[in-house]
């Protein structure tokens, strides 16, 4: 009775009365409540806001926190250096890893998983001290060279399957519900950054063409159909204006496809613009520059260059408040000051840690399972057969270790390739650990049924090795074929092919596993050892996908999400932005050591009944289906790949581009039907003279199959008006 009276009493009260100021009303519109949030800030507490907090603390507003998670929650200090004490969380394989999947569902199961674990402990902070609600990815640039150092973050050479992949992230990571995210999805880095030598006062040119169909492509699905917000500029200029300051991220980011989140700058970028650039004569104007094209976020030093612009009359209040606009959108967005949003992604009543659940580390497992690419299966030497093999030798670095890079996390356990084949061997069949010696490959390999060589990269090159400063613009592995963060790689020859090769000498028998984030130029091993499979580093469940596979109890369907040239001579220069000289798929020249979208499997696939129809209105669609049969004995996975070439434009287009993807699951022997989407507004082109995207009226022809190189099935559509 007194309940009812209390409730009956609060019914009575005015709603505003409930409230201490307006913005706190969860019914009063979302633009609403952010001018009425900088109406009752002053101005310290606004410059305050343009760092990395969302805190208002006089105003109860909380600080929403943010962490890296390209592919798993960073809950450490990266490169593992600091005090911090590290907080597991699930580990996936690399960005690049991921990729391979082709599936799209996953991706985005990945990335709920993510920020899953990014609730929990920001609802858990009382235990863990950690606030990671502004994740910062997926990383969305394009590796349209295998000598970029940072390619095990990128999902690939290919804007259109780019960018699917990461709005797909992105959706998991932000959720379903309409009104809440579950953690927000801020992208790195806008745009065409993918060079590391020089980076930060490199300039990346190319026309607009290339900036509307290619560059830009991949970040405006993540913002438009992926739903994010917010992101961070790269260090590189376009054109010679630094990314930090371009207008197109007030025309174009903000104006054409309404982003309106946080908008960050990476660290150090804006000093960069004085000393690297020489854009700017001082901090001063740098600082003034990014306010007023809406950067919200500083990670580098920016009050002294603020303070300044303000007291110059450089910038007003009111420059700080039009920017700070995003940023507390994403706050109302993750509804940190709204009771309902407390309920919906409230503390579990488990004390059970999300990364530790049977859930998330099947997500883990699936990831690295269709992430594993098999390049090669002479005489279908895999997969390998438990009653058969009595003895393994087992070569090479990467055989004993899961290898973490520079922004993974600190997963709750691991499981290495060693660890994977003894767990699925069993104590029947002796496993020879080889030290790589002569001597040694002499005796253990020859003895031995099979022999597996171990190799790759390491993520982060042994990262003590690094020549020169981290920070500076010419840092390098000293491998040549390494490369990471701020090292472009100098070489695609693996170093360690020579124990291949003796391993090789002694076991013809010899199957490779090549944990590699990058592409190498394996020609010797593709030509002469019968089986090779591939997969990225990372993932915390790496051995018990490679055991899986090698003894054929996962069938292998990951696909390549960038070209392998046989040899650097297959490159233009690394600076060249200019996609039309011999990069990617699309303008690929010659013959590549592996094509993109390519990989094997352990059964066979038939395409037939390519259905679509004859013509599409320019601004329409058209649904593209073809039947797709295992005609093997054993259940598998085909990614089906749809490319598209133009048969009448006015203008230059590329061999063929990549227009629709879907991986299914089939077995032995059954049929599916495999239906996917062509808009006409896919097919346009950027006309610089109006300004403006053109679907053009010409035959498109349509090419379904297992790879870029692997047109299985073809038909031709028109565009008609």
């Amino acid at each position: 009775m007194v309940f009812r009276l209390g409730l009956l009493i609060a019914l009575s009260i005015p709603l505003s009365a409930q409230y201490k100021y307006p913005f706190q009303n969860p019914d009063l519109d979302r633009e609403a409540r952010v001018t009425n949030i900088l109406s009752l800030m002053t101005l310290d507490e606004k410059i305050a806001a343009l760092g990395t907090t969302t805190a208002v603390p006089r105003l109860g507003i909380p600080d929403a926190g943010s962490s890296e998670g390209l592919h798993g929650l960073v809950q450490r200090s990266l490169g593992g250096l600091g005090s911090q004490k590290p907080v597991p969380t699930t580990q996936f394989a690399q960005v690049v890893g991921m990729a391979q999947t082709w599936d799209a569902d996953l991706i985005r199961k990945a990335g709920e998983t993510q920020a899953e674990e990014a609730r929990w402990l920001y609802n858990n902070q009382d235990k863990y001290q950690r606030r990671p609600l502004i994740v910062w990815g997926p990383n969305t640039d394009l590796a349209r060279d295998p000598r970029w150092g940072r390619i095990d973050e990128s999902y690939g050479e290919d804007a259109f399957f780019t960018g699917s992949m990461a709005a797909a992230f992105a959706q998991g990571m932000q959720g379903d519900d309409p009104k809440f995210w579950r953690a927000a999805s801020l992208l790195k880095h806008f745009l065409a950054n993918s060079n590391e030598n020089g980076r930060y006062g490199s300039s990346s040119d190319f026309d607009q063409r290339l900036l509307r169909e290619y560059y830009s492509l991949p970040f405006r699905m993540a913002f438009v159909n992926g739903g994010a917000s917010s992101y961070m500029a790269s260090y590189n200029a376009w054109n010679g204006v630094p990314m930090t300051v371009n207008p197109i991220l007030k025309e174009i980011v903000a104006g054409e496809w309404g982003v309106n989140g946080i908008v960050s700058t990476d660290a150090g970028a804006v000093h960069n613009m004085v000393t690297k650039h020489r854009y700017f004569p001082d901090l001063t104007q740098a600082v003034a520059a990014c306010v007023k094209i809406g950067v919200n976020q500083f990670l580098d030093g920016y009050r002294d260059g603020l303070n300044q612009a303000l007291e110059t009359k450089a910038i007003s209040e009111k420059d700080i408040d039009a920017a700070l606009r995003g940023k507390f959108r994403v706050v109302l967005r993750l509804g940190l000051l709204d009771p309902t949003a407390v309920v919906l992604y409230a503390k579990s009543e488990s004390t059970a840690e999300p990364w530790q659940s049977d859930a998330h580390k099947a997500v883990a497992l699936q990831v690295a399972r269709e992430s594993i690419v098999l390049l090669k299966n002479e005489g279908h030497v895999l997969p390998l057969d438990r009653a058969k093999i009595k003895s393994i030798a087992v070569y090479g670095p990467r055989a004993n270790k899961v290898l973490l890079g520079l922004y993974s996390g600190e997963p709750p356990y691991t499981v290495s390739p060693l660890d994977g084949l003894r767990k699925k061997l069993g104590p029947n069949v002796k496993i020879n650990m080889g030290a790589g010696f002569m001597t040694d490959i002499a005796t253990a390999a020859k003895s031995s049924d099979v022999a597996i060589v171990f190799v790759g990269n390491d993520p982060t090159c042994n990262r003590a090795s690094i020549i020169a400063n981290f920070d500076s613009d010419n840092s390098f592995c000293e491998t040549p074929s390494e490369g990471m963060e701020n090292s472009d790689r100098r070489s695609l020859t693996l170093e360690q092919e020579d124990l291949i090769k003796d391993v090789y000498a002694a076991n013809p028998r010899t199957i490779v596993v090549l944990l590699s984030d990058f592409p190498y130029a394996i020609n010797w091993t593709n030509a002469h050892v019968p089986a090779i499979l591939e997969m990225s580093q990372n993932a915390q469940e790496a051995g018990t996908a490679i055991a899986d596979v090698l003894f054929g109890d996962y069938d292998p369907a990951g696909r390549l999400v960038v070209t392998w040239p046989q040899s650097l001579d297959q490159l233009p220069p690394m600076r060249d932005y200019d996609l039309r000289h011999g990069r990617t798929y699309m303008y690929f020249k010659g013959d590549p050591l592996f094509p993109f979208g390519y990989g094997l499997s352990y059964t066979s696939f038939r395409y037939a009944n390519l259905k679509t129809a004859a013509s599409m209105p320019a601004d329409g669609a058209t649904t593209i289906s073809v039947d797709v049969e295992n005609t093997g004995e054993q259940a598998g996975d085909e990614v089906v790949q749809m490319y598209v070439r133009h048969e009448g434009s006015k203008v230059t287009r590329p061999a063929r581009e990549l227009r629709g993807f879907e991986r299914v699951s089939l077995q032995p022997h059954q049929t599916k039907t495999v239906r996917m989407n062509l808009k006409a507004d896919s097919l346009a082109y950027w006309d610089e003279r109006p300004g403006r995207f053109v679907v053009e009226q010409e035959p498109i022809r349509i090419l379904v199959g297992g790879s870029s190189a692997d047109a299985r099935l073809e038909t031709v559509v028109t565009i008609a008006q």
